[in-house]
Order: structure tokens, then sequence, then C-alpha cells
């Protein structure tokens, strides 16, 4: 049986690559191609491919943003994420949207075949660096939650506050405050307080 695809990537030179590779093989056939996700949501609807292979990080909507509109549409096509990046940032959210595999681009030909039509049949597929890295989410000790006062702290300090003025602001001292913020840096594994809101605001602690 044949298994259609459309291919997503904002780099041309990519899409062709890929292009010839799967057309190459009688097995796949290759309905279509897309430069962004939203390019992507709109082609997947009109030529109902199988499999969709998408990239991630894309001018204009992204890959996990196209990858949630499809889920959300209960659209049929099986999401393969075909891209460089390996990171917690980029792995977890496209899962999390519903993608069914993440392979890396450095993936052999063979590999990538055998990712693709595993995907069509609704199986699970991640390359090992990826598997590896969800292993270590999974075993990793769940993050101590912040108090009620370091979040106070973080939020002032977010906002542009001093330690001086969050401490006027909280009505505590300014080695509280600053108490508080090592404690805070401690539990979010970051080392300063540029990284202490990043951090937060990235875990949706701080809100947007």
């Amino acid at each position: 049986m044949t298994i259609t695809l459309l291919i997503t990537d904002d780099h041309p030179i990519v899409r062709d690559g890929l292009r010839g590779i799967f057309t190459a093989d009688q097995g796949f056939e290759v309905l279509g191609e897309a430069s962004s996700g939203d390019e992507a949501v709109t082609l997947t609807e009109k030529l109902r491919p199988d499999v969709v292979l998408m990239d991630l990080r894309m001018p204009g909507s992204g890959g996990v943003a196209a990858i949630a509109k499809l889920a959300k549409l209960r659209n049929p096509a099986r999401i393969l994420v075909l891209t460089t990046y390996d990171t917690d940032t980029d792995v977890v959210p496209a899962i999390e949207a519903g993608a069914t595999g993440y392979l890396l681009k450095d993936a052999p030909r063979e590999e990538l075949f055998r990712a693709v039509r595993a995907t069509a049949r609704g199986e699970a597929v991640l390359s090992p660096a990826v598997a590896d890295l969800i292993l270590g989410r999974m075993r990793a000790p769940a993050p101590e939650p912040l108090s009620r006062r370091e979040l106070e702290v973080l939020t002032l300090i977010s906002r542009g506050s001093t330690n001086k003025e969050a401490a006027k602001l909280l009505f505590i001292s300014e080695a509280t405050v600053k108490t508080h913020l090592v404690h805070a840096y401690a539990k979010l594994g970051v080392k300063d307080r540029a990284a202490a809101v990043a951090t937060a605001f990235e875990r949706g602690l701080l809100g947007s």
C-alpha cells in the first residue's frame, strides 16, 4: 500500500531532497510541499496525506502550532516531526501537541522510511537521542514548587523591581528578598535573576 506524504520545511533544498528520496521508492507518494506551519495545515486539509513530515522552526506559524491545529481539527493525518533540534523545549511541546513521531534530520534513509511506515500505522516513533531525553525527564525527580512568597518576589523582579523595591512592596527586609531569590534559583536550576525569570515564564509560573 502506497503511503502518501506532505513535506513541510522552510528550506527548498531540504524539501527537494526529501521529495527525491521518497519519489524514488514506489512505496511512497509525495502529494505536496509546504514552507510554513499555516500552509501545512491548509494543504493537509486539502490533500489528506497519510503522513505529514513536519519541521518545527519555520517563519510565521511553526511546526508545533500546526500540529496543535491539526489535532484540534481531528485531521486523520499522522505527524512525523523531522528536524535538527532535540532539546526539551522542542521535543516536549511537539509530542504534547499531538505528533506521532520525532526524528532527526541526520537519520539514514532506511531509518526515515521505517519511521514513516510506522507513523502511518499510528505507532510512536522516536529517534534514539529523543527517546533518551524523554526517559531522562521521566526518571528525573519532579522539580520542587516555588513557595507563594518566592513567586511574589519573582513576579516583582520580572516587572523590573530591584531587591530593595520588592522588599518595600512586600513589607520584608532586603535580605529576606535575597534569600527567597536564592531558594528560587535552586528550585529552578538557574544561577541568576534573569535566568530565573525566563525559566519561570517558560514553565508558566508567572503568567504571560
